[in-house]
């Protein structure tokens, strides 16, 4: 039998012992003042989550992949962050990839059983070729789901470099990875309910390591998303905004330069501060290997 009562994340919360007797207001409150927990949890292993940064953009940067796996909520945050970095950082969906125990169809529901399994992780990493080049991020609240523990094996005997998120300390997966990020927010509103401050703890830090690495490789001008894709019309004015805001531009000039640049957003910034055309631009970003403020500096 497992001893799950020996996990922080399946302990009872002396803070909510009444949670059904409370009334709506209170519950919310319960829950906010919770929540900064996970903050302050995150705070206490930065270093650690720098560590996996820096190894995932020197990973992208040579062409290799970022690759989460985990199940359950945990899966499910893994697969939402890499869905969200094509669209906000203009990469290809091959570049980030998101594993669930039990395939696509666990996203909506839960397929039972498939995180106990000791061979799926294996079996998925081995499907979509992972190489020595990629990093590979497990993700588990508890921190010894089968799923992550073995994928990790198999991803550390690559030769990969290893990442475990778990928010219990002394993990499982922690020591099966190359490195441990653990943060601790303590036990859920709703017993063993990770989904709540384990999932929001987990959702901070790959909010850092997808953002920070897409920093690290060149895909931010300031704090612009000078890579973002026009695919909606929201998306298509936000495009125009950031190269005005990059640029000081008028928005009739910010629409020309797009037009000339066919859409690239970063090389309509190029073109109006470097004070040159699209094909120089890319030139430029090229050269620059995408770094908008060295394709300016020429340096």
């Amino acid at each position: 039998m497992l001893d799950l009562e020996a996990l922080v994340t399946e302990a009872r919360n002396p803070s909510t012992l009444d949670l059904d007797e409370m009334s709506t207001l209170e519950i919310a409150e319960a829950m906010n003042e919770e929540d900064a927990r996970a903050v302050q949890a995150v705070r206490e292993v930065l270093p650690q989550v720098a560590q996996a940064v820096e190894w995932a953009a020197k990973a992208l940067g040579a062409g290799a992949r970022l690759i989460y796996m985990g199940a359950g909520t945990s899966g499910r945050l893994g697969v939402l962050d890499a869905a969200e970095c094509p669209p906000t950082f203009g990469v290809s969906p091959k570049m980030v990839v998101g594993l669930i125990a039990g395939g696509s169809q666990a996203f909506i529901t839960a397929v039972e059983g498939a995180e106990d399994s000791t061979s799926l992780g294996k079996e998925e990493l081995i499907s979509i070729g992972l190489t020595s080049h990629d990093v590979v991020v497990g993700l588990t609240a508890s921190g010894r789901t089968p799923y992550v523990l073995y994928g990790l094996r198999y991803a550390r005997s690559c030769g990969c470099k290893t990442v475990a998120i778990a928010c219990n300390r002394g993990s499982e997966v922690g020591r099966e990875a190359d490195l441990a990020i653990e943060p601790v927010p303590g036990p859920e509103v709703l017993t063993g309910s990770t989904r709540l401050k384990a999932g929001t703890t987990q959702k901070l830090i790959l909010n850092m390591i997808s953002t920070a690495a897409m920093v690290r490789i060149g895909k931010v001008y300031k704090n612009l998303m000078v890579d973002v894709q026009q695919t909606n019309e929201k998306l298509t004015v936000r495009a125009q905004n950031i190269v005005m805001e990059a640029t000081g531009c008028s928005r009739s000039a910010a629409v020309a330069a797009l037009t000339e640049a066919t859409g690239h957003v970063k090389t309509a910034v190029v073109m109006l501060l470097g004070k040159m055309d699209a094909a120089s631009a890319r030139v430029a970003l090229d050269q620059a290997g995408g770094m908008v403020r060295r394709a300016i500096s020429g340096s």
